[in-house]
Parts: structure tokens; sequence; C-alpha cells
């Protein structure tokens, strides 16, 4: 009975060794490379991403590189993420043009790119999930022009040149300014995001022109806020010379509670989690199901995921008012 016993045991040991091990779930390298991390709109854009269903269970691995607002270090970047072999990018190009060779060399290295929030001229791209700066370009000028009675004159800050939102969003502000012939632009010069830089810009235009600025044109909130501290600085009342801006970061939402600027919301965690759905729909298949809450929240607004294969997504704009800015400050951290 005892060698019986002893037989046995060893069968059974045998034949547990001989079954296969549970199949672990597979992990996929993603690596979203982003124009800079130095302002508050990539930094909700980056958070969000975080946060996404697949990136918090560990399906996806997630490396986030900051290109430092230039050109060729977004280069290298995808050339690291190519050498890593990483299953899928996102991108968010700090140039137009110079972001289409990164993005062939990584589709030649059979890597997939979706980009997100700026655009890159590529038809290389498995898709694009944004928001049309067009449209922001023209909803903010349109609202410093008719607050000035369609008559004065204004400045105008833009964002890194060559960059998309910078040259949508200005062909929105000259559609706006077309419409109200008798607004005269003074000044057009780049800020590049920064509130710094858009806070020396607007000392510099306040002496050279006295008070003859009757509204600033800010393509994003940041350099509003900027243009903000200049008037103030100056002791001029922000009510008494329109701004506008674009993103809805916290400190623009609150100038626009205490009605010193409007601005419009452009939702970064939309962005960011819809391109990553976006992307694993290319990387894991056409069953491949969204994971974002985000799409069940535009749904009535258009946004479809359409099986995932469209080549471009538009998230809408949501214009900042006093009756929803406690409820979009609060979706902030």
């Amino acid at each position: 009975m005892k060698l019986i016993a002893i037989i046995a045991a060893a069968l059974l040991s045998a034949t547990l060794c001989l079954q296969p091990a549970a199949a672990q779930p597979r992990s996929y390298q993603v690596g979203a490379a982003v124009y800079g991390l130095k302002g508050e709109f990539m930094q909700l854009w980056a958070n969000a991403l975080k946060e996404h269903p697949l990136v918090k269970d560990g399906t996806v691995k997630l490396t986030i590189y900051d290109g430092k607002y230039d050109a060729l270090t977004q280069s290298n970047q995808f050339d690291t993420m190519i050498t890593q072999k990483m299953d899928g990018i996102l991108f968010v190009p700090i140039d137009i043009q110079a972001g289409a060779e990164p993005v062939a060399r990584a589709t030649e290295a059979r890597i997939p790119v979706v980009g997100s929030n700026t655009r890159v001229q590529s038809d290389r791209l498995a898709s694009y999930v944004g928001s049309n700066d067009v449209v922001a370009g023209e909803m903010e000028a349109e609202s410093v022009l008719k607050a000035i009675g369609g008559k004065g004159q204004v400045v105008i800050l833009e964002g890194p040149i060559g960059q998309s939102a910078q040259i949508e969003r200005r062909k929105g502000n000259q559609a706006a300014l077309r419409r109200h012939p008798e607004v005269k632009v003074l000044q057009m010069k780049t800020a590049n995001w920064s509130r710094a830089e858009a806070l020396s810009l607007m000392e510099n235009w306040l002496t050279a022109h006295g008070g003859k600025i009757n509204g600033v044109i800010a393509q994003n909130d940041e350099m509003a806020l900027g243009a903000i501290e200049a008037l103030k600085a100056k002791g001029i009342a922000p009510r008494t010379v329109p701004t506008a801006g674009i993103d809805g970061v916290k400190d623009a939402i609150r100038a626009v509670q205490a009605g010193d600027m409007v601005s419009v919301l452009q939702d970064a965690k939309a962005q960011a989690q819809g391109a990553l759905d976006v992307l694993m729909r290319h990387v894991m298949g056409p069953g491949y199901q969204p994971r974002s809450a985000i799409w069940g929240q535009y749904q009535e607004a258009g946004l479809s995921w359409d099986g995932g294969n469209a080549k471009a997504y538009s998230i809408p704009w949501t214009p900042i008012t006093a009756a929803n800015a406690e409820t979009l400050l609060s979706t902030r951290p």
C-alpha cells in the first residue's frame, strides 16, 4: 500500500508539472512624447494619461518624455522609443513639420503613432485625437472684439511659431478680425505659451502704446494671465481691457470668475485618454473596446468611437462661465 501511495503521488506530481502555467496577462510598452511639461495644460494632459484604466491596472506600462519645447529633442526621444521597441507611441509635437520625420521612422519600425493635442503634417499617423484650434481661436477673438464694440486696437500673444495650435488659432483669430474691419492689430508676437514671457511682452507694449490697447487676444491662458499681471502692475483694471485665453487652467478659471478674462476649456483628459484608447485599438486589434469614460461623456456632442478606426477624433470646446467655473475647478488636481 505504501508503494502504491508513493507511485500515485509521483504520478500526480508529474501530471502537475506537465500542466502549463496560467498565462500572465500581457503588458504593453507605450511612450508619450509631449512638447513640454513646464506649463499647466500639458501637466494636466500627462496626469490624465496616468489615470487611464489601462495604465492604472498595469496593462499599459507608460513612459512620458518631456520634449522641452524642442523639435530635435523630440526626434531623439523617438529614436529611443524605437530602439526600446515600444508597442505604441502617443505624440504631442512642438513643430507641425519637424514632427513628420520621427513619425515616419516609427511607422517604418511598425510602431503605430497616434497624435494628440497638437498636429503633425504627416499621413503616417494612425489617428489623431484633439480639438479644433481654428474654432477656439475664432471663439476667443470674437469675445474680445465684441467686448470692445467692434472698434479699437488689440494685441495678439501667439504660441510657439510653427506649432499647429499657433497656426490654427491664428487662423481663427484672423477669421474673427475679418468680421470687424474697424479693429486694428497693434502688435502680434509669440510668448511661447509662457506667462512670464507674456508679462514681459505686455509690459513693453503698454509702455510703447500708452492707453491705446483696447483688448488682448492670447492664444492660451498662461499668456492671458501674464498680460493681466502686466495690466495690474500698471494700475489698469483688467475689466477695462478685455482679455481672452484658451485651455481652462486653474488660475484662468478663477480669473473668469473674477471677471478679469474669458476662456474656453480644452479637455486634456479627453484628449489624452481618448488618444490612448485609439492607440491601443491599433496595438491590440479590432476586438479592443475603449476603457476611458470620455466616450460616453461626449457622445451627445457627436464624439463616436466608430470602432477606433477614424483618422481623427474631435473633442468639443467648453466655454467657461461663472455658472460652470466651480464644477470645472473641481476637476482640476
